[in-house]
């Protein structure tokens, strides 16, 4: 693989990603607007507390979708500044981490996509793996999942 193919690759990976966290916001967005229309609609009934009880849990439930949304906003920042047009030598944010099984880009938390037919773990550069990674280079091994793994190579 040339070096344009492996910036035009993890460039791929990188709009993939950017991609699914849209989708995320968007569900979000859709859950939260659904969750304050359940909290407006709900009815004084003959029960009670059970009006305030209906309202207030459709606000909990907007406030948790606001959490999530916010939370993905954060990453598709972060991933914005992911720069893909170097070729790394060693595992660090932005740096494709390929190995026999599996690969990894270091970038944002997405968990394992399939891409062009190949497996992808998308990690977030502050979870335990990518920081175990961190300044490992081709050759060099580690565990994952009780197994130890051989990095081919970085990029």
């Amino acid at each position: 693989m040339t070096s344009q193919e492996m910036i035009a690759f993890k460039t791929s990976l990188k709009q993939t990603g950017q991609q699914l966290i849209a989708q995320r916001i968007a569900m979000a967005k859709s859950a939260i607007d659904n969750a304050q229309e359940a909290a407006n609609s709900e009815g004084k009934s003959s029960a009670g507390d059970k009006y305030e009880t209906g309202r207030a849990m459709g606000h909990l439930e907007k406030n948790m979708y606001a959490r999530q949304q916010a939370e993905n906003i954060k990453e598709l920042a972060r991933l914005q500044e992911v720069n893909t047009d170097i070729i790394y030598t060693q595992a660090q944010t932005g740096a494709l981490v390929r190995c026999a099984e599996q690969s990894f880009f270091i970038a944002a938390g997405l968990g394992k996509q399939l891409i062009e037919g190949q497996h992808i773990f998308y990690l977030s550069p502050y979870t335990p793996l990518a920081k175990l990674l961190q300044h490992k280079k081709a050759g060099d091994s580690f565990l994952f999942n009780k197994m130890e793994i051989v990095i081919l190579e970085i990029y």
